[in-house]
């Protein structure tokens, strides 16, 4: 009897669960092996926020599926064990658990889903095995580790003053979590707006509703130090317009939350041989398959391939899901390929959304092609019926070709920003022109939209200014 193929999994997050559910459908037979870092797989972590704001009321609602759901699929869950060394010779993993127990796996397919670990940027004082000392009272938020102890800081009832340093998705959500506990909040930004992922004048927008509900904003800052003190822990900062040594601050609070970003947790493969790319991420082709054979990887640990930009990093949710079904596809003896993304986001601050696709203004410069930026704002819905909320849209379309590049747009919460955000976001990785859009067959009824929808309003804007930047130009 010819012995089931061994598929080992190194990763229970979005990546590593959607490899292993998609293997195991393709091919019920393969033995499947997941290793977890701790016993908490396929919770939602980008719901962390929601938890700590009490909008989600029970921590275990994160799960996209049980644990039960998950082992009736035939995948075996080796908690609490971490990789520590990949053999790709002998094709094994060597591995511990937390209690120490060595162990070794031997695999046929090896799909690595480590993902990404939390940047200290140039906090050089701290390591990230010291902020997950349970008494600490300076936090990151990437496990549920993380999670648990924030929540366990945040029941001191003399806890008042909350420091957030980045201003990034996950800072700005926090900013809102932390407020609706009422708490004193302040964000700390290196640059010179919130959200850098959008144009600085979509970032005040941001900005502006962030101070509407009382939350301290502090640009053009780099926290250099934290300390942790009796009387708290002390913020060291530094004012980048500055010129002198007199814009060296110093500052106290009750709790600092560090989220300045991520970074590929890439050294089990590096250090296996695996071909290292750009930020530090592992090189995959289009079948998620690494420079080592029989080894593929997926998620925030990889390159990804952008539809405008090439190879980039770009550490998302979505795509990490994707990836890793992709890389399950093809470990399971079935053929995929990974299509690539084009960097669509969206975040939720209080009563507004942001969203964005593509290429901003400046990285569409950088990517030789000529940017025509217009923005439009536009009404949800007919103006008639009460209630109608203005959108504003950013259109980046190429000048010469009239391809779309990229869109940013800021409305109210209910507005359908990110499904409108979505139809750009589907248009650039078509090659779409701008004045395609407007040919689109969008859904209409006058509570929910216009004959001409807001985005085809904006796009039919782009190219009347195309028109006559073209006309200056004969």
């Amino acid at each position: 009897m010819t012995a089931a193929r061994r598929l080992l999994i190194i990763g229970g997050s979005d990546a590593g669960i959607s490899a292993g559910l998609q293997a195991k459908s393709l091919d019920p037979e393969l033995e499947v092996h997941l290793l977890l870092a701790d016993e908490f797989p396929n919770l939602s972590i980008c719901g962390l926020p929601y938890a700590i704001g009490g909008e989600v009321t029970q921590w275990q609602s994160l799960a996209h599926r049980q644990l039960s759901d998950l082992e009736a699929t035939g995948i075996i869950f080796e908690m609490s064990t971490i990789a520590d060394k990949i053999d790709p010779i002998k094709q094994q993993v060597f591995a511990a658990t937390t209690r120490g127990r060595r162990r070794v796996f031997d695999y046929d397919e090896l799909i690595v889903a480590t993902g990404a670990r939390p940047r200290l940027a140039e906090l050089t004082n701290l390591d990230l095995s010291q902020l997950a000392q349970p008494h600490s009272r300076v936090h990151v938020l990437h496990t549920m580790a993380d999670y648990f102890g924030l929540a366990h800081q945040l029941q001191n009832l003399s806890l008042t003053r909350v420091a957030i340093v980045g201003a990034g998705y996950i800072g700005l959500e926090m900013a809102e979590a932390l407020a609706r506990r009422n708490l004193q909040v302040t964000i700390f930004q290196r640059g010179t707006e919130v959200l850098s992922t959008v144009t600085a004048d979509f970032g005040q927008l941001v900005h502006q509703q962030l101070l509407e509900h009382q939350i301290e904003v502090v640009t053009h800052t780099t926290v250099r130090r934290v300390d942790e003190h009796i009387d708290g822990v002390r913020l060291e900062t530094v004012d980048e317009n500055a010129v002198s040594s007199v814009s060296t601050q110093r500052r106290v609070f009750d709790l600092v939350l560090i989220v300045v970003g991520v970074e590929p947790n890439s050294e089990l493969l590096k250090n296996a041989g695996a071909t290292i790319g750009q930020a530090g991420a592992v090189k995959v082709d289009e079948y998620m398959q690494t420079t080592l054979p029989h080894v593929f990887a997926a998620g925030d640990l990889v390159e990804t391939r952008h539809h405008l930009l090439g190879m980039t990093y770009l550490p998302l949710g979505t795509t990490a899901h994707k990836q890793g079904r992709v890389a399950g596809t093809n470990a399971a003896g079935f053929q995929r390929t990974f299509k690539g993304v084009v960097g669509t986001q969206v975040v939720k601050i209080f009563n507004s959304v942001i969203a964005r696709t593509g290429l901003l203004p400046e990285q569409a410069r950088h990517a030789g092609f000529e940017p025509l930026v217009i923005t439009t704002d536009a009404d949800d819905h007919k103006a008639y019926l009460p209630g109608a909320q203005p959108i504003k849209i950013q259109i980046v379309g190429d000048r010469v070709t009239g391809r779309l590049l990229g869109a940013t747009l800021f409305g109210r919460y209910g507005s359908e920003v990110a499904k409108r955000n979505d139809i750009f976001a589907v248009a650039i990785a078509q090659n779409l022109t701008v004045a395609e859009i407007s040919d689109l067959d969008l859904s209409y009824s006058p509570p929910v939209g216009s004959p001409w929808d807001a985005i085809q309003i904006a796009t039919q804007n782009w190219e009347r200014a195309q028109r006559i930047q073209s006309s200056h130009h004969d």
